[in-house]
């Protein structure tokens, strides 16, 4: 129960991951802002009150900039204020495969907005109330995506990971750490819904652990990258992704 007496908003957590990190950090004693554009994560918010924990929903939009301001001070009038906040949410599952030089480009624009642009603008909305209350951390959820040539999704990524180092510098005077993690295959129903099932096989043959990574290998490594356990940890990108990708 480490998280006691914390305030944590998960993005994207009606489902997959985010679900699986909303559950955790109630299992950890957090009270937990269940928010997603999917009103799925009511059910997430009732099962972990049957748990024991804490959870509210908040419905957002993390392409609008009034949504994710909506957000933060739903959480803060829940819960008094925000000291972790958890970028998950993603155009994902609902992708379009289309290359660079054919996606539609309202498209291209509309999953930018979301899928780069959407951390940050939560950040915007919360860093305030974390400031207020004496710092915090944020983890901003990447993809070895970033690292594999991977067309619009793995640029999306990849500025994530820019995004959380400048962050990490900025905040990191009032005290609020950002790092992200690089999860790998991972058995979720967008996975299984966007990666062709021959794909996935070749891609976990060549892994050194070559299984798929299921969402509870994702949550150990947010629970210590929001703990005191990495309080000298910022502006890290932690890759859990079985050996996938291999970086100097």
């Amino acid at each position: 129960m480490q998280f006691r007496n914390k305030v944590a908003i998960v993005t994207g957590a009606a489902q997959g991951i985010g679900e699986a990190y909303a559950h955790a950090l109630a299992g950890e004693g957090a009270a937990v802002v269940v928010a997603d554009i999917d009103k799925k994560g009511q059910a997430v918010v009732e099962a972990i009150r049957r748990a024991g924990g804490d959870a509210h929903f908040v419905e957002v939009d993390v392409s609008s900039n009034e949504s994710t301001r909506a957000m933060a001070a739903a959480a803060i009038q829940q819960y008094g204020g925000i000291v972790f906040l958890v970028n998950n949410a993603a155009i994902y599952k609902t992708m379009k495969l289309a290359g660079l030089l054919g996606v539609d480009w309202d498209y291209y624009e509309k999953f930018m907005s979301v899928n780069m642009n959407g951390a940050l603008r939560c950040v915007r909305a919360c860093w305030e109330s974390m400031k207020q209350r004496g710092g915090g951390a944020i983890v901003n959820q990447s993809s070895t995506a970033a690292w594999m040539a991977a067309g619009y999704y793995g640029i999306a990524k990849l500025a994530l990971n820019g995004i959380t180092q400048s962050l990490a510098r900025e905040l990191g005077p009032h005290k609020i750490r950002v790092n992200g993690i690089a999860p790998g295959p991972t058995d979720t129903e967008a996975t299984r819904t966007v990666v062709p099932e021959f794909a996935l096989k070749g891609i976990l043959a060549s892994m050194p652990l070559s299984r798929m990574g299921v969402p509870d290998d994702m949550v150990g490594t947010l629970v210590f990258l929001l703990s005191d356990a990495s309080a000298w940890i910022t502006g890290q990108i932690l890759n859990v992704d079985g050996g996938q990708i291999m970086r100097p």
